[in-house]
């Protein structure tokens, strides 16, 4: 089972002083600034995904490149773009969630497969739109007119993709992709996308299901599915089931949920191989807008939150070292708190991840290196590096071997 990280700029700074919390004056973020496979002493995924509309822009805006990056990556190619590993692959495709709410998408065949053969993708999928709705006893009648169109408009595209890499003899795998509303749905896409051609074939639309969903589809599908046929699940993370839908063809799968969790959820920022944890909110005075239009308001005194802050950091620091005690920097983080006025409090949580230490009983480089800090929710250096930690904890858990219980599982079916 491969995993492909979907990228979105997402760098950090070897050169970051978290003491200080600033960069080197002298730093140029693409020259300096590291990948997690240039961060991690293990690359932690099996190849890149890079969306079209992040690159390139969409109809909905920009991209995430500025006009000179977009230059770079075109110029270089995607590969010494990214400063990759020999064995990590590259697999290209449109970022149909950019344009979800057309009617149909903004951008053509020919335009999707310059861009692929522009940065030299190792593969590309084809251009498709995406059907978020799942109604399973509807088979292959759709629920409604606008779905139909979208399956149907899917597959014509993808026929002139497969049709397009042909004539031109782009050096790059074809990778169909797949839509439906129902197993029945799914399954037919993929025949017809294999009677086209494809060998390598992108379920999409499927990150709203749940497991048992993506179960059934996959059961569908795989009643027609060619031996030789590999699929690939866009946008899901399901470690727990992988052995299941590698039983049904899936050879890989992309998604930034690992990586995203360190920042943006609420409970499950700091991954182990057996639990997660809360990552302790030390929010800066100075990046804070929260923060920042209470001071400007005059509801928080700027000298004390300041001064709070810096003795979070220093108690948290004091506590990594073993020199404080867990409820003497419990009680600092309770005021800090009450200064920033949380609408929630965390102090609970933040008791099991300090007396957990996960950061020390971590093998990954950037634990050892970085000790506490990588467990403070603080400022992008921190929590990317947090999410690098997260995706060295997702590959760790991909390559270990099933329990017992999930083998069990797995042989009842």
């Amino acid at each position: 089972m491969k995993f492909y990280f979907p990228d979105s700029q997402d760098m950090v700074s070897p050169t970051y002083d978290f003491h200080r919390d600033e960069y080197s004056p002298l730093r140029v973020r693409q020259r300096d600034d590291l990948y997690a496979h240039e961060v991690l002493a293990d690359t932690p995924y099996d190849g890149i995904l890079v969306s079209k509309a992040i690159v390139d822009g969409s109809i909905s805006g920009a991209g995430k490149y500025s006009e000179s990056q977009r230059a770079r990556i075109y110029r270089l190619g995607v590969r010494k773009y990214f400063r990759l590993p020999d064995r990590v692959e590259t697999l290209g495709d449109n970022g149909a969630f950019n344009y979800i709410q057309e009617n149909v998408p903004p951008v053509t065949v020919e335009e999707t497969l310059d861009f692929y053969e522009g940065c030299g993708f190792d593969a590309g999928v084809s251009v498709d739109h995406i059907i978020f709705g799942y109604e399973p006893a509807s088979g292959l009648e759709a629920p409604n007119q606008e779905w139909a169109e979208r399956r149907l408009l899917t597959l014509r595209l993808a026929e002139a993709f497969f049709e397009a890499v042909a004539r031109r003899g782009a050096r790059l795998t074809p990778v169909g992709a797949a839509q439906g509303w129902s197993p029945a749905s799914y399954a037919d896409s993929v025949r017809q996308l294999q009677a086209i051609g494809y060998k390598r074939i992108a379920l999409g639309g499927m990150v709203p299901l749940k497991t048992p969903q993506i179960i059934e589809c996959l059961t569908a599908i795989d009643d027609i599915r060619e031996p030789a046929t590999q699929l690939h699940l866009l946008g899901i993370t399901r470690v727990d089931s992988m052995s299941d839908f590698a039983r049904f063809g899936v050879t890989s799968f992309d998604s930034t949920s690992a990586f995203r969790q360190a920042f943006m959820d609420d409970r499950r920022n700091f991954h182990t191989a057996d639990a997660d944890y809360v990552a302790i909110r030390v929010p800066q005075v100075e990046g804070n807008s929260v923060l920042k239009r209470n001071i400007l308001a005059g509801v928080v005194s700027q000298r004390e939150a300041v001064a709070t802050e810096r003795e979070c950091l220093r108690r948290l620091r004091s506590y990594d070292a073993g020199s404080t005690p867990v409820t003497r920097v419990l009680d600092v983080l309770a005021e800090y708190e009450t200064i920033t006025k949380s609408t929630k409090t965390y102090l609970d949580a933040y008791r099991r991840t300090l007396e957990a230490t996960p950061w020390k009983k971590c093998d990954c480089c950037l634990c050892g290196r970085h000790g506490i800090e990588i467990a403070i929710f603080r400022g992008t250096e921190r929590n990317k590096r947090r999410g690098f930690h997260n995706l060295s904890v997702l590959a760790k858990k991909m390559s270990r071997p099933p329990t017992q219980v999930e083998t069990m599982r797995r042989d009842c079916g």
